[in-house]
């Protein structure tokens, strides 16, 4: 008999939950509007209060009023690295681990670690902090959350590399805002608060142009709206979750990285499960997908996976006909495809059950969204 039905496993999801540590997020719209300053402002009430906290990483960015914050800290040395004949220092996850502080503060949180790391990324270096029962008090820039780098890169013209996913960000217990108005900002980068002489006038001609700035912000605010949302609807216990998102995709990189994209954030938003369907058609089996194409759909499903989708991946001739088992399987009540020149597009439309699929979302009440 197996007993491991959906109570036990939720009961042993409240063990995991209760043993891990608490996580909050300061969120800001661009460097410098304070983050690490409020970090360190928190670390100095906690130490009043006598909560054991250690600073595990912080940057200054050579800012006078960040590092005299930072001064008589208590601070647990960073491990120090020779890597191609340069001496790196790194956060040390196994110190912050044997120390077992009750608080620890990492700042960086889309930093990319060093080959031959445990990690890849710091943020997964948090998770194992958090696991071990220690609490974690972060921070990162709204342009490093994966699902929003398009957007982000639409507004600055610039993309952003390194990038922390969605599903991270939604294990924080509390998610912060750290806002100034545009004209607030600019004054700090003028007054030299942010970075030194020779970078102030760049940044106001590129990254913080005030129109830029304006609509960073609007995405941060919405963001950490949604975040709280969320949390107050867990704690009071009214989310229904009877909403599953299925993102379709294709061998196409640039699109399907979109729609994974675009189906996490409104996966996020409903706080619900979500799958990304890639269906193999005979013109992609075996020797047939080009070698390029196969690596843009490995990485595709990585990226999905650790925006928290499960991957489904199916072969088979007719693409709607697919779609429809798997969102009749899954429960799935929104489906979401590429706009219509897509390849996806083209070939559902052709396909005689293209009528047939329309049909039977609308008489299951499943939504179909074209994303842009």
């Amino acid at each position: 008999m197996n007993v491991k039905d959906d109570t036990v496993q939720h009961f042993l999801d409240l063990i995991k939950k209760s043993r891990r540590g608490k996580f909050k997020i300061y969120i800001g719209m661009i460097a410098g509007v304070g983050k690490t300053y409020r970090m360190l402002q928190e670390t100095r009430s906690l130490l009043t209060d006598g909560i054991d906290v250690k600073i595990g990483y912080i940057e200054t960015h050579g800012r006078k009023e960040t590092e005299e914050l930072l001064q008589g800290l208590p601070l647990i040395p960073r491990k120090k690295i020779f890597y191609k004949g340069k001496e790196i220092e790194e956060m040390d996850v196994e110190a912050i681990i044997n120390l077992r502080p009750e608080v620890v503060i990492i700042d960086e949180l889309a930093h990319s670690n060093i080959d031959g790391s445990k990690n890849e990324k710091r943020w997964q270096d948090v998770l194992d902090i958090l696991s071990a029962g220690i609490n974690v008090i972060s921070a990162l820039n709204i342009q490093h959350i994966e699902s929003l780098n398009e957007e982000v890169m639409s507004i600055t013209g610039i993309e952003v590399k390194e990038r922390v996913p969605d599903s991270f960000i939604s294990n924080a217990d509390e998610v912060v805002n750290i806002d100034l108005t545009a004209d607030e900002l600019v004054e700090r980068l003028k007054a030299g608060k942010i970075y030194n002489a020779k970078k102030i006038e760049s940044a106001l001609q590129n990254f913080f142009k005030s129109e830029n700035i304006l609509q960073l912000r609007e995405l941060a605010l919405k963001e950490v709206a949604s975040q709280v949302e969320r949390k107050v609807e867990n704690e009071v216990k009214t989310l229904s979750n009877r909403e599953c998102f299925l993102a379709c995709i294709n061998s196409n990189e640039k699109s399907a990285r979109n729609i994974i994209r675009k189906t996490s954030r409104l996966a996020n938003y409903y706080n619900s499960k979500w799958y990304v369907l890639y269906v193999q058609t005979p013109r992609e089996d075996g020797n047939r997908i080009s070698s390029s194409k196969q690596r843009h759909l490995i990485d595709n499903f990585k990226l999905a996976t650790e925006l928290g989708a499960e991957i489904i991946k199916v072969k088979g001739s007719d693409i709607a006909k697919e779609i429809i088992e798997k969102a009749n399987e899954r429960s799935i009540t929104t489906i979401c495809v590429g706009k219509p020149h897509l390849n996806l597009w083209k070939m559902l439309i052709s396909s005689n059950v293209f009528n047939g699929l329309l049909k039977k979302l609308s008489s299951k009440s499943i939504d179909l969204v074209i994303l842009s």
